[in-house]
């Protein structure tokens, strides 16, 4: 066969990292046991997300088909929904749904991202497979769950996108298309064809994510990519063909025209890595290198509360990452703005004693008090939370915050290395992670619905266990 005038033999061979995503993606088999039990909280949680989210008209807005009315019969389900979509447009709304509130998964390396993002094409392609009479069960989600991070987050490990202005959500499609080729029983060629189309993408700029452009795109962007995730996965199916040095081939490559003529590494062998030290965000919707601040804040604000006005200065210290991405002064235009200011996120906590997603709205954040305290503080890098940040061994993500008043007192200086979600503090972090399941879909479930979804995810056999039909019954109503 020759495209284009260009015989098979001509073509180079595939880019060592597309073989090596592909072939993991197909092949690997997931042992852990404590990958699986941690992607089962993974799912919980994230599903807890979406279904909070849709409490946010904001989110709600984009959902549904896009041509509205376009409804498909025996179609992808939408939890919280009466939505039958295609795969493509389900993919959309799952992951906007997940993603909107900041407040799923996390994982921090050299670039950063939220792996629970890939959910919203793993449960559109489990629940397409369902419809056309496969039985697809939770602990195949499971497992296309804990590839999907591994994916997603060893990209990670060296490779900075953000350096040269890309998104992280490039790393979102490019995992949940090896995956969701894979699930759609793609072969070992069609899921490197699809990876190399997912790489031929490029990668959407992060401006959305930075003033003077911080919007809520970047609450839709993991939606939008997990969606072209699925579509490159139907197109690769077709046995349309891929192009096996997208990453390498010179001028026209992904890492020359986009990765500045570095090279593209995968440091470290795949296995379950990624869900075993997954950070979830347990007790505030904030951006992963402020957690601790916030839990510093939160220390701080009984012996500070009735002192707010007598406050000089508020020394904050920080890591390399978080310093450049969440270090922010001067206006805020918008919760997409707040969510990702360190300061923002201190005041609050320090003002009401609690930082939830309603206060990034604008009635809480025309309080003058916010800004008021936002402007006597001075953010730093401490080098020591950069080296520990980067880590292997650690991955710890420290803040510390100390408060000099005006009659030259201080406070204590609060220090913590670890959030809750983190992997070191898990027989702490899990029993509130449930407690935040329960929280999130109560907000959208009836009592008989709540309870449904509360037995089904109380044991991991059980859950491993139930049909992908079973789960999409009970959890795509609407209260």
């Amino acid at each position: 066969m020759s495209y284009m005038g260009i015989t098979d033999s001509a073509r180079p061979d595939f880019d060592s990292i597309i073989k090596k995503i592909a072939k993991y993606a197909l092949k690997y088999e997931v042992k852990s046991h404590e990958a699986y039990e941690t992607a089962r909280y993974c799912f919980m949680d994230s599903l807890g997300c979406a279904l909070l989210a849709l409490n946010y008209q904001e989110c709600t807005k984009l959902l549904g088909p896009v041509v509205p009315g376009a409804i498909m019969k025996n179609g992808c389900r939408v939890p919280g929904t009466k939505y039958q979509l295609d795969p493509v447009q389900a993919a959309f709304n799952i992951g906007t749904m997940v993603r909107w509130l900041d407040y799923n998964d996390t994982w921090l390396a050299a670039e950063w991202g939220h792996p629970s993002d890939n959910l919203g094409a793993i449960l559109a392609i489990a629940d397409f497979l369902n419809q056309k009479g496969q039985e697809v069960t939770m602990k195949d989600v499971l497992s296309a769950m804990i590839k999907a991070h591994e994916i997603q987050g060893i990209l990670t490990l060296e490779n900075s996108f953000n350096k040269v202005g890309l998104d992280h959500v490039l790393l979102v499609r490019i995992a949940s298309t090896a995956i969701a080729t894979a699930m759609l029983g793609g072969n070992l060629e069609q899921i490197q064809n699809a990876l190399t189309l997912a790489w031929a993408d490029g990668g959407a700029l992060r401006t959305y994510r930075h003033a003077p452009n911080t919007g809520s795109r970047k609450s839709w962007a993991a939606g939008d990519a997990s969606s072209r995730a699925v579509r490159l996965a139907f197109i690769a199916m077709t046995g349309e063909m891929g192009y096996p040095s997208v990453m390498t081939a010179e001028h026209w490559g992904f890492q020359d025209v986009l990765f500045k003529g570095k090279k593209i590494k995968l440091s470290q062998k795949m296995n379950s890595y990624v869900m075993e030290n997954i950070l979830f965000k347990i007790s505030y919707p904030a951006e992963f290198h402020a957690q601790t601040a916030v839990e510093c804040a939160l220390k701080l604000y009984d012996s500070v509360k009735d002192k707010l006005s007598d406050i000089k200065t508020i020394y904050l210290e920080t890591q390399e990452s978080g310093y450049r991405i969440i270090n922010k002064t001067g206006k805020l235009d918008n919760p997409a703005d707040r969510d990702h200011c360190l300061q923002y996120m201190v005041a609050i906590p320090l003002i009401y004693g609690q930082l939830t997603a309603d206060h990034y709205e604008d009635k809480i954040a025309a309080n003058p008090k916010i800004d008021e305290l936002r402007s006597k503080m001075v953010c730093a890098e401490n080098e020591s939370y950069t080296k520990d940040y980067l880590d292997p061994d650690k991955r710890s993500i420290a803040n510390s915050i100390q408060i000099e008043f005006n009659d030259g007192s201080k406070s204590k200086k609060v220090e913590i290395h670890y959030p809750v979600g983190h992997r070191k503090r898990r027989s702490e972090g899990i029993p509130l992670l449930i407690n935040k399941f329960h929280m999130n879909i109560k907000t959208r479930m009836s009592k008989e619905i709540y309870h449904g979804i509360e037995s089904i995810c109380a044991s991991q056999e059980h859950f491993e266990n139930k049909l992908v039909d079973e789960v999409m019954n009970l959890i795509c109503r609407e209260n």
